[in-house]
């Protein structure tokens, strides 16, 4: 590919060397950082002076997410060699659940409480908000007289006892989780 130029060679060369001294000036004042202005903002604002914790416990909500808010709560943060470890206090149920997303947790987490956390631990019992304690089992009632009949009445017809008695508690079981 032959590349020429319009102008003489000499003042091209010429033109190059004042391009490389030569330093633009802006038209303008530049801004003031915005970076620091909102650093000194954010140093004053309450959520910065948290312990890193207690900043997990009272973000929890937006950090994990509306589904795995509901079964999980940090308890605590402990130090080792490679960096922090959260431990999650978590219902056995959605034990499986939030193991299998614990990545995605400790990646949020770890932006979210300033970096290197290097692990999950999870420990499974009830979780403690402030003075309710999430129940993960739900609570029963008791059957109304048309539920008991209706639920009678359809089981009625099945020959085997013991089959008979396993429907109608399971039954009774999926009206009472309905309500």
């Amino acid at each position: 590919m032959v590349t020429r130029s319009t102008l003489d060679p000499l003042e091209e060369a010429r033109a190059l060397v004042k391009l490389r001294y030569t330093r633009a000036r802006a038209l303008r004042p530049p801004m003031k950082a915005v970076a620091i202005s909102a650093d000194r903002v954010n140093r004053k604002s309450g959520a910065a002076r948290l312990p890193p914790l207690k900043l997990l416990q009272a973000r929890w909500k937006e950090i994990a997410g509306e589904q795995l808010y509901k079964f999980s709560h940090p308890e605590k943060l402990s130090a080792s060699k490679d960096g922090r470890i959260l431990t999650l206090r978590v219902i056995p149920q959605a034990a499986p659940l939030v193991q299998h997303q614990s990545e995605t947790i400790r990646q949020r987490v770890s932006v979210a409480a300033g970096g290197d956390i290097t692990a999950i631990r999870i420990v499974q019992g009830p979780i403690q908000r402030g003075a309710e304690t999430v129940a993960y089992r739900p609570r029963t009632r008791p059957l109304t007289p048309e539920e008991a009949a209706l639920l009678d009445a359809g089981a009625k017809e099945i020959e085997n006892p013991r089959l008979r008695a396993a429907i109608v508690a399971l039954g009774k079981a999926v009206l009472t989780a309905d309500r």
